[in-house]
């Protein structure tokens, strides 16, 4: 299991990262800003105008680090990946599984995403008092579950899960108890993001895609080859599987209470003529270190039933797939926190 460490977020425009021996060193207007050693990171996440040299490239593929390059936008555009790890039979257990038990994994995946969704919804009701509309979803996401239960057509589990997410955000605007009116939620949009709530959605999802795919090539898995997601050139299908169990629990609770404690605010988001939402520099600075706070807190793993850290929730999800395709495991374990 890897150690939880620190993740070096760099968002200021024009920074420059390099390599002096054994330690990274950002300088920002040609002056040395940050230095220190890799040892203490896991984790390089570059959001739009940072340079990095080929010797920081060469040197993170080396050490096992993961170095990712977003837009502003918080959208995914690479990564520098070493030499290959793990156990080629593994690969290609999972690629038959892809092939002809697609379904079995992604039942459960998309079952634990829906559970997710309702937990979210009735803590909100817990909270705040029972709504009509919330209620009736709460109840359509459970049924969904049940049929979920008794199918086991892949292209089935998909429409079923995609109409759980339409539920789901259709009533995410009661959700927002901040009372401004500023932080209107309508629907899901993404490329790019139209308002601030889902700016803040895509730039956490990307964020935690990509801790996801660093987790499943750390035991040997390919990131691309997936059950719920298809196959498609560039994109790490795989990781977005496992993202569905986490994007309520981490993502969506996370930004809710950003936007209801007030700690972002309109003025935090610049709002192009092209209708594009985005973070500015100095509120993705402040987001990013709430979240990784949050990485810091630690909760009982539901099936380990051991204390874990939530930054580590992407390795200890890999590592369980990677018992089950090994047949270790039963059932592959979606995390759904009680």
């Amino acid at each position: 299991m890897k150690k939880l460490q620190n993740s070096l977020y760099i968002n200021t425009q024009g920074a420059y990262l390099h390599k002096e021996r054994e330690t990274l060193v950002i300088d920002i207007a040609k002056e040395k800003a940050l230095q220190l050693p890799i040892h203490s990171i896991s984790g390089i996440f570059c959001f739009g105008n940072v340079m990095v040299s080929p010797q920081v490239m060469g040197f993170c593929g080396e050490r096992g680090v993961n170095l990712a390059f977003f837009t502003e936008y918080g959208r995914f555009l690479a990564r520098v990946q070493g030499k290959q790890t793990g156990n080629v039979l593994l690969r290609r257990t999972q690629y038959r599984y892809a092939d002809t038990q697609a379904a079995e994994i992604a039942r459960v995946i998309v079952a634990a995403k829906i559970q997710s969704q309702r937990q979210v919804l009735q803590r909100h009701q817990r909270n705040y008092g029972k709504h009509p509309e919330i209620s009736q979803t709460i109840a359509l996401l459970k049924s969904t579950v049940d049929r979920l239960r008794i199918t086991d057509d892949l292209d089935t589990i998909r429409g079923l899960e995609g109409d759980a997410a339409a539920r789901y955000f259709s009533v995410f605007n009661q959700l927002i108890t901040e009372k401004s009116g500023s932080f209107s939620f309508s629907q899901r949009t993404r490329r790019p993001p139209t308002d601030p709530v889902n700016a803040l959605l895509s730039f956490f999802y990307a964020i935690v895609g990509n801790d996801i795919s660093a987790a499943l090539q750390g035991v040997g898995l390919d990131p691309q080859v997936g059950f719920l997601h298809r196959d498609r050139p560039g994109r790490d299908s795989l990781a977005q599987d496992i993202l569905e169990e986490f994007r309520a629990y981490l993502v969506d609770r996370l930004v809710l209470t950003l936007i209801n404690r007030q700690q972002v605010k309109p003025s935090d988001f610049i709002y192009e003529a092209s209708g594009a939402v985005k973070l500015k520099d100095t509120a993705r600075k402040a987001v990013l270190q709430e979240f990784q706070a949050k990485k810091q807190q630690t909760i009982i793993h539901p099936y380990l039933k051991e204390e874990v850290p939530l930054g580590l929730l992407p390795h200890v999800q890999a590592l369980l797939l990677a018992r089950h395709l090994r047949g270790d495991l039963e059932h592959y374990p979606p995390f759904l926190a009680r």
